[in-house]
């Protein structure tokens, strides 16, 4: 994000920090021994299998049970060693030799091995698992994309066991966004002895095994997800909590007020209503964060498909008026998918011109929205995409005379909707897996497994492929920003709305090791009592 963005928002910030409110955070034992620590995660996870999860919610769970070869430093987000104690890179920047640690296990106590990472990133690859990150690996790691995609095998992945515990990954290209992108969960061990005893059932308490700072002790859907301290762990003198207790409360007022009764100790999602007095508070975190918030469009549909509709619906509203009246955290308006991230300079979309949009409704046969279908923007349980969508329904109806009704689905469903033909307009948040512009445009690759608007372009394609094989610096910034000119610019695959600050409720006078963070990632490892 630049200097400039990274300001304004602090400045908000600081605007916010000048008031004390101070929530009532849940008493717990200041000892390692019986320290509890409780989260309201906003909503049911899809999953504890890492190939089929891909929200927020459920990556806050993975991490504290699973971890890669490397995991994400507190302050930054930047990879830190995991399974992996080191690693080294050739000179030429397309080698990654990474050390497994002498002596981790899974919570069983089944040794974790260089040939445990060869054989989970090939079933995370494999078409058949039908991971929804699948993608990632494939943009980097050299044959991975092949034999996800394009029908190949598993020995084009160019991944290799050199011994017990050493390595060898080669890349695409020059990627030095590479090892900081294989914290994600895309890149996790899996136990694949127990995959292969259990299938699918696999991640049932009485069969899952873990290789994070904790494991799971049971999971009650729709009420509660109880981990606790993993005795095996590499890691365990500085895991502090002995309990983590996940509650998917969906509605924010509820969240808010078991905070402020002790209930609770980190709410993820602040009620919207409440926004100005949280402002006021000092357990209100808010930071600046590397994620767009946007609508997916079905650019398949008989209507949508055509550009001129969609480019109406992106000018015809007024993106600073939505976030001054309606979300008031401080966010930035967005123009287009990826947010400004170092020297990155995104290509955008229109600002808002309302005569220009009616302009196109003329050209495309529907003058003042005559004639257009009733569209449905697609949301999953929560205040503010609610508010955001209602916003959108009547400037719309107001500006262009295009009616849209409003669906609102629980996450799950939202999640597996989202990507059937039936949904029209859906709302999309996405936070950055690591810094870099890319990590969003990968979004619009043909057949990726969150391109849910199903934009295809072989250009778009073959441009996104080559940044991914050039090293970071102007040149790769300009392919990028070429690849979004033609999604965004000229065909407006998605339209953005803002871009996100992070905001949390958390006392960070009664807890240490949490941080706000560009990419509102907190690992479990070093969180303490006070």
């Amino acid at each position: 994000m630049k200097k400039g963005v990274i300001v304004a928002v602090l400045a908000l910030c600081a605007a916010g920090a000048l008031f004390a409110g101070g929530g009532q955070a849940k008493t717990t034992a200041g000892s390692k021994s019986g320290t509890e620590f409780i989260i309201g995660n906003g909503t049911e996870i899809q999953s504890l299998d890492p190939t089929q999860i891909e929200g927020v919610p459920e990556s806050r769970v993975n991490r504290a049970i699973f971890e890669g070869l490397v995991g994400y430093d507190p302050h930054t987000n930047k990879a830190v060693p995991g399974v992996a104690e080191s690693w080294t890179v050739s000179a030429d920047g397309t080698v990654l030799t990474f050390k497994i640690r002498n002596g981790v296990t899974w919570s069983d106590g089944t040794p974790i091995t260089a040939q445990t990472f060869v054989d989970s990133w090939l079933y995370e690859l494999n078409p058949t698992t039908a991971s929804k990150y699948a993608y990632m690996p494939g943009m980097v790691v050299k044959g991975a994309d092949k034999y996800n995609t394009q029908g190949g095998q598993p020995s084009d992945v160019a991944i290799r066991a050199v011994d017990e515990r050493t390595f060898e990954v080669t890349l695409v290209g020059n990627a030095p966004y590479a090892i900081d992108m294989m914290a994600h969960y895309a890149f996790n061990p899996l136990p694949m002895h127990v995959i292969n005893r259990y299938g699918a059932d696999w991640i049932k308490k009485e069969n899952i095994v873990s290789n994070g700072p904790f494991v799971l002790q049971e999971w009650i859907p729709n009420d509660h997800l109880t981990i606790l301290a993993n005795d095996k762990y590499w890691n365990k003198a500085n895991v502090f909590l002995t309990k983590i207790t996940y509650l998917p409360i969906e509605d924010t007022n509820t969240a808010f007020q078991a905070y402020r009764n002790g209930e609770i100790d980190w709410s993820t999602n602040i009620p919207l209503a409440l926004i100005d007095e949280l402002k006021l508070r000092d357990d209100y975190q808010v930071a600046p964060q590397m994620g767009s918030y946007f609508y997916y469009v079905n650019v398949n549909h008989p209507i949508l498909k055509d550009v001129r509709i969609r480019k109406a619906l992106s000018m015809g509203f007024d993106r600073q008026e939505l976030i001054d009246r309606v979300v008031k955290g401080g966010q930035l308006p967005g123009y287009s998918l990826a947010p400004p991230i170092g020297d990155y300079k995104p290509a955008t979309s229109a600002p808002m011109d309302v005569a220009a949009a009616k302009q196109l409704l003329v050209e495309a046969g529907y003058p003042n929205g005559q004639g257009l279908p009733t569209f449905t923007i697609m949301y999953n349980t929560l205040d503010s995409h609610k508010v955001i969508a209602e916003y959108m329904q009547q400037a719309w109806k107001n500006n262009l005379g295009v009616n849209v009704v409003l669906q609102n689905l629980e996450w799950a469903t939202f999640l597996e909707e989202r990507k059937t033909s039936r949904m029209e307009l859906g709302r999309a948040g996405w936070i950055a897996d690591y810094a870099d512009a890319q990590n969003f445009l990968d979004l619009l690759i043909t057949g990726g497994g969150n391109n849910d608007g199903g934009y295809s372009d072989p250009e778009y394609d073959r441009l996104i492929r080559r940044a991914s094989t050039l090293p970071g610096g102007a040149e790769r910034d300009q392919v990028l920003h070429d690849a979004e000119a033609l999604a965004i610019t000229r065909d407006q695959a998605v339209i953005p709305i803002y871009y996100y600050v992070s905001q949390n409720i958390i006392d960070l006078s009664k807890w240490d090791g949490w941080y706000p963070t560009p990419q509102d990632v907190h690992p479990w490892t070093g969180i303490k009592r006070k």
